[in-house]
């Protein structure tokens, strides 16, 4: 018999919640942020947690939705591969528009010109930027991550604009190396397994339309007109659009904190639904 010998038992780590609940808890804290998402609709919509969370353990949520083919339209050989369509909103924190609008156009993938496309969704890529008070443009590590992407003129350019372009704005502080944050990492991943053919990040306050990569431009999503706002060191324009080679639609809606009118979001909608039917999908699915 041992006598004065202590034994510790050694905690194991809680077991991870069932990503049910993950979802809900999640739905309900963007739900109480914003007031225009519901919640309700949020935990309905298939949105699940990810592998990867953000800086201060939120969970990245995605949702996929593949599309919804008639029988006649299956193709053996992959001609008729429905073109997928990545949607990303809240990558700037304090650009909250640019959530909500994600959630108001999830409503309408159902919709027979929506349908047949392969959704992948991500409304809120900046969680903690989101959920600050007040929000913030960056990730909770104080990193824009719209200037954090691994492109190829990173190393040379990124810094050097920093300090020279933006006077070392802390708003777009491009991080110490590539892909230094989880988020940025995780949104890299995801494009890499999910091969889009098309990238649509959403952002606000500038009222216009951007564009970078291959195919045909588009020239106006509703009121939203085509202005090339340039290419950024480590931006997600400048990594999909320029590196990847996949065309990159940035959205950018005119207020950060009202919605457009619904008019206004119907109008865009349909108009990049138009755009990208006419370029990405083909003449057997139409």
């Amino acid at each position: 018999m041992l006598a004065g010998i202590a034994l510790v038992a050694v905690a194991e780590p809680p077991a991870p919640l069932p990503s049910e609940i993950v979802s809900s808890e999640w739905c309900e804290t963007i739900g109480n942020r914003l007031f225009s998402v519901s919640a309700e609709f949020c935990e309905e919509s298939g949105l699940r947690p990810s592998s990867a969370t953000s800086i201060e353990g939120r969970a990245l949520m995605r949702f996929e939705r593949p599309p919804q083919l008639p029988r006649r339209s299956a193709s053996i050989d992959g001609a008729s591969r429905s073109p997928r369509i990545m949607m990303i909103g809240g990558i700037h924190g304090d650009e909250l528009t640019s959530v909500s609008i994600v959630f108001k156009w999830m409503e309408r993938l159902n919709r027979a010109d929506a349908s047949q496309l392969h959704w992948l969704i991500i409304p809120l890529a900046n969680p903690d930027g989101l959920l600050m008070r007040p929000a913030q443009r960056m990730n909770a590590r104080g990193v824009d991550l719209n200037r954090n992407f691994d492109t190829p003129d990173w190393s040379d350019k990124a810094m050097r604009y920093w300090v020279g372009r933006t006077r070392k704005d802390p708003r777009r502080f491009p991080g110490r190396v590539p892909v230094s944050e989880p988020e940025t990492r995780w949104l890299q991943e995801e494009i890499t397994k999910f091969r889009p053919d098309v990238i649509v990040s959403i952002h606000a306050p500038y009222g216009v339309l951007d564009f970078d990569g291959p195919a045909e431009e588009p020239k106006r999503f509703g009121r939203l007109r085509l202005n090339r706002l340039g290419v950024y060191p480590g931006s997600l324009g400048n990594y999909g659009g320029v590196h990847k080679g996949v065309p990159v639609i940035t959205i950018e809606l005119p207020h950060a904190t009202r919605m457009p009118s619904a008019r206004d979001q119907e109008a865009i909608w349909q108009d990049m639904i138009k755009w990208i039917r006419q370029n990405f999908v083909p003449a057997n699915l139409t």
